[in-house]
């Protein structure tokens, strides 16, 4: 379920990001460079996240906070995006602060804060779809784990990563790797 919000938001915040403009009135032809490059890559990123929750949760683990945190940051810089984001309104650009704001040192500003805003929203998703891989992971085994498994009273050094075959003391057993 909590993978089918991910999807859900990661749709309503492309859509938000490519064409939030034109709710407002102020669509133009950028919107057409917007929806393939900014709004169906982070559909899919988050897309992919979802999965990546939906995969963690089958094989038995938890999802992290820092997933969650990630994601909720992530959607808010894309909301910021949306705000900022120009779009090409009678030969001017145009966002919706500068739109509602009705100056041109609101409209500069809003272009300004546009690409931090969705650079950061970007970088989140990807660390998000990281942290969600590795919470779906399970751990690598210790090397004291990797030799439990042999007879009682027999001991063993870990082998040497470089030597290919472990020499050793008379009565030992060789093994090799």
């Amino acid at each position: 379920m909590k993978n089918l919000f991910v999807a859900v938001m990661g749709l309503v915040l492309a859509v938000w990001m490519s064409a939030g403009r034109w709710f407002f009135g102020i669509g133009g032809s950028l919107t057409w460079w917007y929806v393939p490059a900014i709004g169906l890559t982070y559909a899919v990123l988050l897309l992919w996240v979802g999965h990546r929750m939906a995969v963690t949760e089958r094989r038995g683990k938890r999802i992290g906070r820092s997933v969650w945190v990630t994601l909720i940051l992530s959607w808010v810089c894309a909301i910021g995006f949306g705000f900022t984001v120009p779009d090409n309104v009678g030969g001017e650009l145009v966002s919706i602060i500068s739109h509602a704001a009705g100056s041109q040192f609101s409209a500069e500003m809003s272009i300004a804060l546009c690409n931090p805003l969705g650079i950061i929203a970007f970088a989140l998703a990807f660390f998000a779809l990281g942290i969600a891989i590795a919470n779906g992971k399970d751990p690598k085994p210790e090397e004291d784990e990797i030799y439990d498994d042999e007879q009682p009273g027999e001991t063993r050094m870990v082998p040497h990563p470089l030597i290919h075959k472990v020499r050793a003391e008379p009565g030992t057993v060789t093994k090799s790797l």
